[in-house]
C-alpha cells in the first residue's frame, strides 16, 4: 500500500443526533479534512444552506458529500434534484444514493437523470450497495451503472456491506478507476447476520460499527486497491460511540484520532489532524 494518507471526512451518520450545522463544526474542530452533510428535505430551509455554509467556511472545512437520495418505485421525485442542487451550493463534490426500486432498469433510468442533473451542477452522484437496498451486491451495482450509460456515475463501496454481501477487496481490482469518487470507512465484527435477517442488517449498520482496528475486516486490503488517494469518508455509525461521546466535538475527535492511529500503522505514516 501507498504511504499517502487519503483525505477524511466525518460522514454525516457519525452525528445522527446532531444537526447538519453541528456536525460541520464538531468535524472542523477535530481537524478534520472534510464533513458529510446529512440532507433532510422535510426540515432543510435555504437559512440551513447559508447557515451550514457559514459553519464550513468558519472552519475553512470542505463538505466532501451530501446524502441521501433514495430511489423508490413511481416517478422521479423533485427533492432528489432539489438535494443535488444543495450539494451544489455547498460546494459538496458528491451525492450519496440508495434504491429500493425493485427493477435494476428502473433504478438505472433514474440514477441516469440525477447524474445528468448532477453534472449540469459540478456534482457527482454515486450509487451505493446493501443487503438492505435492492443494489444488493457489487455485481448488482456494475450492472446498474452499465445498464445506466453514465461513465460519470460513481459506485460506492461501504467495507462493511461490501463484506457482509460477499465481497472480497480484489474484486474491486478490475472495476474503472474513474467510477470511484470516494469511498466509505469502518470496521466491524468478523461475522454480521444472517443474509435474510434484514432488520439484523440494519441493526448493525446502524449501531454496531467498530473503530478501525476492533474489528476484522481487510480494511488494508481494501485501502490497497482503491485508487490512491480516493478520499474517506468515515462511516461509523455505533450506539457505542454516540452514548460513550454524547458532545459532539469529543465525539468527533475520538473518532478521528482512533482512524489517524489506524492509519498510522497500516501506512507507516505519523498521525494527521488534531489529537
Amino acid at each position: 500500500m501507498d504511504a499517502a494518507r487519503p483525505r477524511l471526512s466525518l460522514a454525516a451518520g457519525v452525528m445522527p443526533d446532531f444537526t447538519p450545522e453541528e456536525t460541520v463544526a464538531a468535524a472542523a474542530a477535530a481537524g478534520w479534512d472534510a464533513a458529510g452533510i446529512w440532507v433532510d428535505m422535510k426540515l432543510w430551509t435555504p437559512r440551513t444552506t447559508r447557515e451550514v455554509q457559514r459553519r464550513l467556511e468558519d472552519g475553512g472545512l470542505p463538505a466532501l458529500d451530501a446524502e441521501v437520495v433514495w430511489i423508490r418505485p413511481g416517478p422521479d421525485d423533485p427533492d432528489h434534484f432539489r438535494l443535488i442542487d444543495i450539494a451544489a451550493e455547498l460546494g459538496a463534490p458528491n451525492v450519496l444514493v440508495v434504491s429500493s426500486a425493485p427493477d435494476a432498469g428502473e433504478t438505472a433510468d433514474k440514477l441516469g437523470r440525477l447524474s445528468d442533473h448532477a453534472a449540469a451542477a459540478g456534482v457527482r452522484v454515486s450509487l451505493e450497495f446493501g443487503a438492505f437496498t435492492t443494489v444488493r451486491s457489487l455485481a448488482d451495482a456494475l450492472d446498474v451503472l452499465a445498464l445506466c450509460g453514465r461513465p460519470e456515475a460513481g459506485l460506492l463501496v461501504d467495507p462493511l456491506h461490501f463484506a457482509r454481501t460477499g465481497g472480497q477487496p480484489a474484486d474491486l481490482v478490475g472495476i474503472d478507476r474513474g467510477r470511484f469518487a470516494y469511498a466509505q470507512f469502518c470496521d466491524a465484527a468478523s461475522q454480521g447476520p444472517r443474509a435474510d435477517d434484514v432488520p439484523a442488517i440494519i441493526e448493525e449498520a446502524l449501531d454496531l460499527r467498530l473503530m478501525p482496528g476492533e474489528g476484522a475486516l481487510p480494511l488494508s486490503d481494501f485501502l490497497s486497491v482503491l485508487p490512491l488517494g480516493t478520499p474517506l469518508s468515515v462511516e461509523l455509525r455505533s450506539k457505542a460511540l454516540r452514548d460513550g461521546y454524547a458532545d459532539p466535538v469529543e465525539r468527533s475527535r475520538a473518532l478521528l484520532a482512533a482512524t489517524n492511529a489506524w492509519m498510522a500503522r497500516a501506512l507507516k505514516t505519523p498521525s494527521c489532524g488534531a489529537t
